[in-house]
């Protein structure tokens, strides 16, 4: 299916201004037609869906848009593509741990809350 640039910013849930950007900045790339129009499919929802899913997990948006530049040359990029997410994923493990350790401090101090409580309230 195709859509023009109102139609996809209800389809995709990205405003106009936002589609522009992504245009301008190379993340999006949408065919014109005869009119010169923007012309946008379901495989580019299915894009910008994936950038948005990259925002969220902290990629920077200088990745975010080597990463679609070499999405836009082919798959002959498909390696380097791979290498980008690994370099995320590194970043994602990162920042799991760092949580798992806050975590850990957290329960340690409820922990002593906690005993603490109890043996104010055997008392």
């Amino acid at each position: 299916m195709t859509y023009f640039i109102g139609e996809f910013a209800r389809v995709s849930g990205f405003s106009i201004d936002t589609l522009r950007y992504y245009e301008k900045v190379g993340f999006l790339k949408p065919q014109r037609n005869a009119s010169n129009r923007r012309v946008y499919t379901d495989n580019d929802v299915k894009w910008l869906k994936f950038i948005k899913r990259l925002k969220q997990t902290g990629m920077p948006i200088h990745e975010i848009n080597k990463y679609a530049a070499l999405r836009y040359q082919g798959d002959q990029t498909m390696s380097e593509r791979f290498q980008l997410l690994l370099i995320q994923e590194e970043r994602l493990n990162e920042q799991a741990l760092g949580i798992q350790q806050d975590l850990a401090f957290l329960h340690k101090k409820m922990a002593f809350y906690q005993d603490k409580m109890a043996n104010h309230n055997n008392n």
